[in-house]
Parts: structure tokens; sequence; C-alpha cells
């Protein structure tokens, strides 16, 4: 039986940001129900220990977010939340002391979808107000990630760009050094118990229309993760936003069935032997980073 260490649940397909690095998702709007996001728990509690609460979406914009934490904690699983920070304050209560929640990362390179708000400042503060109440009170682990950073011919303003959001890290955690001075790409820098900055490049989002590669190389999907987007549609990883590479759908057939499914089945095996089968695959730029 096939285990996974990261398993994505997609609990709402809405987000209340148009960021430039996250593509937006064509399909429709939907919120999980709390019936069918139990019945998917069930399904997927023999396959993995951590789910994500993400494919696409702001989970953070489900209005039952608190229930769906105490169900996945009451089935045994822990959680991680990825969100854009933006929505905090609204449900601070929803998410402290919640003992189903391991870690939360928060992208905070999201600033630049805010529409309309030039309060970089009072937006990045609030993440980190937040992120040292969670850390003390409650054990959760903090990652604050810029995924933004760009290649090493960059120009001195790119470079700088995310400047703003660094000094005030280093202000509010009275940090003696500047981060770009520690900076590993790959590692996490610890920033205080419980709380760590991850940074690295943009990568190309996977795409139909993108350009293809040679067809060579590896990746984790139905490795170490699976996805199940919010109407039911199992894919192999958390990138497939669209459902292009559709396993089947547990409103259908069972998880266990759909993911040693023929589809699934070339999937895995092809990166056995560093060929990618799917087209979908062979345009991801995420992918590539395992061929280095």
């Amino acid at each position: 039986m096939k285990k996974f260490k990261k398993f994505y649940i997609e609990i709402t397909s809405v987000c209340n940001l148009a960021c430039t690095f996250c593509p937006q998702t064509k399909r429709q709007a939907k919120f999980i129900g709390v019936e069918d996001f139990t019945a998917i728990l069930d399904q997927v509690k023999p396959h993995t220990e951590y789910i994500y609460y993400h494919v696409k979406g702001e989970p953070l914009l489900h209005p039952k977010i608190d229930q769906l934490l105490d169900i996945t904690h009451e089935k045994g699983f822990k959680v991680n939340i990825t969100t854009n920070g933006t929505l905090l304050e609204k449900n601070r209560h929803k998410l402290l002391h919640k003992p189903a929640l391991r870690q939360m990362n928060f992208s905070l390179h999201s600033f630049d979808g805010h529409e309309g708000s030039t309060d970089k400042e009072g937006y990045v503060n609030s993440v980190l107000t937040f992120a040292k109440e969670a850390a003390a009170t409650s054990n959760m682990l903090i990652s604050l990630r810029l995924w933004n950073l760009t290649m090493d011919n960059a120009t001195n303003a790119e470079r700088s760009r995310n400047r703003e959001i660094l000094a005030a890290i280093e202000k509010e955690f009275n940090l003696d050094y500047r981060i770009e001075e520690k900076f590993v790409r790959g590692s996490g820098l610890k920033i205080a118990d419980g709380i760590y900055l991850n940074q690295d490049h943009e990568f190309q989002w996977p795409d139909l229309k993108e350009k293809e590669d040679e067809g060579r190389g590896f990746c984790h999907a139905l490795r170490n993760q699976a996805a199940i987007l919010v109407d039911g549609t199992v894919v192999p990883c958390c990138l497939d936003g669209e459902g292009v590479i559709n396993l089947g759908n547990i409103n259908d057939k069972p998880f266990s069935e759909i993911i040693e499914g023929e589809r699934a089945n070339k999937l895995y095996d092809g990166f056995s032997r560093r060929e990618v089968v799917e087209e979908l695959c062979r345009k991801c730029g995420y992918r590539q980073r395992f061929s280095m």
C-alpha cells in the first residue's frame, strides 16, 4: 500500500489574491463540505499521517476551517496550512491552540497580489505577531516563505525587492545580522524557537502551453505526495491545480484503487526509470529541480 509524507486536500479553490507567481485556477469556485471532507479523511487514513489544506485556493477563506481542524484531529492526522496570511486577524481564534495544527507556512511574497494595499509593513507585522504567539503558546511550527528570489544575474533592484520584508523580520526578532549573510538556498534559517525563514527561486508552474523538456528526470509525485481537488479529483501532486493528470474521482472509486490504476502506475514507474511519461510533467519547472 502506498504511503505519502504529504497529502494535499484542497478545501477551497477560491483565493482572495491574484499573485503573479501562482496561476489562477479556471475551475469552478467551490468550498468542500464537512461530510465530503470527513469521507476523504476516512479514505486516505491508511495512506498518510499529514494533511495539507490546499492545492489552489486560500484555506483561511473556508468558513468552517476550525471544524475541519477538529475533525482532522479526531481522525488522528496532523495538519499543515499554507496561507497568504491576509486573513489572520479574522481567523486567529480558529487557529490558535488547535492540536491538529502542526505547521503554518506563510507565503510572504503574496503581498504583491494584494490589490490596492500598500501597507506591506502592517501585513508583515501581523504575520510575525501571529507567528510569535503561535510558536510560543501552541508548539506550532512556523515557516516564513519568500519563494520569489531572482536568478544570479538579477539586477541590484531585483536583488533588493525583498529587503523591506527581511528588515521587518530582523527588527521583530532583534536579529544581530542581516538575513542575507546566513541564507543558504534549500535550507531553512532558524529565526526563533519554532520559527524558520525559507527562501527559494521562483519556478515555472506546470502548464500544457509551456515548452516541453527532453522527458528525462524524476519527481516525488505519487511517491511521497498525492492530492485531491475540492471536487474529488485525484491528482499526483500539489502543482496540478487544473486536474490535468486526472487519475480518477473519489466520488466514483475508492482512493486506494485510483492510485493503483493504470495511469497512476505508469507515472510512478516512469519516474522510477527517470522517464517523464506525462506531458504536464515534461512542462513543469519545479520538477526540473530534482534533475539538477
